[in-house]
């Protein structure tokens, strides 16, 4: 029984010291579940960048693991050490869409110790600008005139866009085609040159083509109107109700985190999000700074991914 006591004592303390050390001079490493080049990788190198003046001098590297739509990745990053040395940045895909889409190696509401969810980008329904579509509502009348007779172009089977048309449809009761492609560059290079009617594109995709004049912007996803598109109304103004969405990128860990790491963690990747340097080169890019807690991270992942999951169940999605 004594040795027992002290065994437990010992590794009380083994914690409480490797907490207090973290991150001893060891690197850390930030698990991508997809390509470099993408909004989830942008947040990434942005962390990498700042995290080790946040956190002492720590070296931070990026280490992209695509595959499998974002699991790969999760898969990774579930198996290794709670010891802070290891984190997972993810947009919601791999949290609360592919586990209803494919069949995961982990629990996406158990495995993971949440850490905060970084910054989130709405959606917007465009169409290129030679569209007969001027606004919301003559999509919606064309639509209703007309089922299955638009084109609504997506990165891919179970994609934030394509689940945002799906979304739309359902809520005012019509129906489109979907397109799927493999990756947003196919669905830009047929917007553009006309082969697709519209899409529910990531506002930091399409804004440099707005912003061009190739894409007309006819509604966004947010609650509010977005600071880069002041002109262009909310689905929800514009009578299209409880059709909201967010893209979003998050950091988590293996479950199991040490609270002092945890901590260290989630405050090192606050304060980066909201250094001066980094903050309003987010906002331009249209990304909303978020930076919550862990405890809100988790309530909305668990939110997201019920609202998701009956999505996709009742409209039959599939991944292929």
């Amino acid at each position: 029984m004594k040795k027992a006591l002290t065994a437990i004592l010992l590794g009380v303390a083994a914690l409480a010291a490797q907490a207090q050390a973290w991150p001893m001079g060891k690197p850390i490493t930030l698990v991508v579940p997809f390509p470099p080049g993408g909004s989830t990788d942008l947040i990434a190198r942005t962390l990498s960048n700042q995290l080790p003046a946040k956190l002492g001098g720590a070296n931070v590297i990026v280490d992209n693991r695509a595959g499998a739509t974002g699991t790969i990745g999760a898969a990774q990053v579930v198996r290794a050490p709670a010891d802070g040395y290891t984190l997972f940045v993810s947009s919601l895909g791999p949290f609360v869409i592919a586990p209803h889409l494919i069949k995961v190696p982990y629990d996406a509401l158990k495995d993971f110790d949440t850490i905060s969810i970084a910054v989130q980008a709405p959606n917007v329904l465009v169409v290129p600008a030679a569209s007969a579509h001027k606004s919301l509502a003559d999509v919606i009348t064309f639509l209703k005139a007309n089922p299955n007779k638009m084109s609504f172009a997506s990165s891919g089977n179970g994609s934030s866009d394509h689940l945002t048309a799906e979304l739309f449809w359902l809520q005012t009761s019509t129906t489109g085609i979907h397109v799927p492609y493999k990756g947003g560059g196919p669905v830009m290079t047929d917007l553009l040159g006309n082969q697709v009617d519209s899409s529910f594109m990531n506002i930091n995709t399409a804004m440099p083509q707005i912003l061009a004049g190739k894409l007309r912007a006819l509604a966004i996803t947010s609650e509010k109107r977005s600071p880069l598109l002041p002109n262009v109304p909310t689905l929800d103004e514009s009578g299209v109700k409880g059709a909201n969405v967010y893209s979003w990128q998050a950091v988590a860990a293996p479950k199991g985190l040490p609270a002092d790491v945890k901590k260290k963690v989630h405050d090192a990747i606050v304060a980066s999000l909201n250094d001066p340097a980094v903050k309003p080169k987010l906002l331009e890019l249209g990304f909303e700074i978020v930076a919550n807690t862990p405890e809100q991270f988790a309530a909305y992942q668990a939110s997201e991914y019920a609202r998701w999951g009956k999505l996709i169940t009742s409209r039959n999605i599939k991944a292929d």
